[in-house]
């Protein structure tokens, strides 16, 4: 099947499936969902790329992720080093690299988006905390924006007021994403040290980053804080609706899917509450797999947007 899916993407050269079979291998080991998702929704076509380009991110994440800040940057100064060599030449021997580079050539267009991404990511070296709302978003825009338009590029409609649009429908979907994140992670993150919400959010209730500990998750200004962040980031996944009118037929399965599962990331936050401070939470793989099969049999059956809602 995968090797059909390399066929129809016009990866003909042995060393080039090669590698792009083994980054797949990687991406089904360390992000399941994203690729049952990529493999089961997207066309053959684009498959190949999205799975080289969530590997790439991925890499890029777990080299700047790990020792002190120092360490960080200059993982990240080398890592950008090695990236930019890659695509200047065509060549890398880092694996993850080379494909990247083959995946750059087959589209152009993604040589900005890699650079944007490595760039942003120095917001992410430098976080621990953020003190106003206004930096949070600042972190969105020039960090997390980019990791997600390095594959939601690939699904941008023609003409460039419809990319412009689907790419601020975008920033309101990692905006979703990335508040549920800090959520999910927050307990996790207080021990490590970080706090990915601002001192303002936690000034409006009364809080302080040295009240967020397990023994005082009870308290209801706790327990206000968790929601409101929670509701933040279920406004800017309404707004996120949008993209569905901007691509492609195609692409609606697949982004129906990474729609619903933030609702169910969402509906778990709302559910533990202020039980985030002592404990991480995350939705049901089973209820995952779930919606992406429900539209892998929307996608197969051809009934379409349509055929969905009437089965809601």
């Amino acid at each position: 099947m995968w090797k059909g899916v390399l066929d129809v993407a016009g990866v003909r050269e042995r060393q080039a499936r090669r590698g792009y079979t083994d980054q797949c291998q990687g991406v089904r080991r360390f992000a399941p969902a994203e690729y049952l998702a990529a493999r089961l929704l997207l066309p053959a076509r684009l498959q190949p790329d999205v799975i080289a380009l969530v590997a790439f991110m991925h890499e890029t994440d777990d080299r700047i992720d790990r020792g002190h800040r120092r360490e960080r940057e200059a993982a990240l100064r080398q890592w950008r080093t090695l990236t930019s060599e890659a695509l200047a030449h065509g060549t890398s021997p880092q694996p993850v690299l080379q494909v990247l580079a083959w995946t750059v050539g087959r589209h152009p267009a993604l040589r900005r988006r890699v650079v944007a991404f490595l760039a942003g990511a120095v917001q992410e070296v430098a976080w621990s905390r953020f003190s106003s709302e206004a930096e949070v978003g600042r972190y969105i825009e020039e960090y997390s924006l980019p990791a997600l338009m390095l594959s939601m590029s690939l699904l941008s409609p023609d003409g460039a007021a419809a990319a412009a649009e689907f790419e601020r429908g975008c920033l309101a979907l990692i905006t979703a994403m990335q508040r549920l994140d800090f959520l999910e992670d927050m307990s996790e993150d207080i021990q490590e040290g970080r706090l990915g919400l601002s001192d303002e959010a936690l000034a409006r209730h009364g809080l302080s980053s040295n009240d967020l500990r397990p023994e005082r998750a009870a308290e209801p200004e706790v327990a206000a804080l968790i929601a409101a962040q929670a509701h933040a980031a279920d406004i800017a996944l309404r707004e996120a609706q949008s993209i569905m009118d901007l691509v492609s037929p195609e692409y609606r399965p697949f982004l129906r899917a990474v729609l619903r599962v933030q609702e169910v990331r969402s509906a778990a936050v709302h559910k533990a509450g202020a039980s985030l401070v002592a404990r991480p939470c995350g939705p049901s793989p089973v209820l995952c797999g779930v919606i992406v099969l429900r539209e892998l049999f929307v996608r197969t059956s051809g009934s379409g947007s349509e055929g969905l809602r009437r089965a809601r």
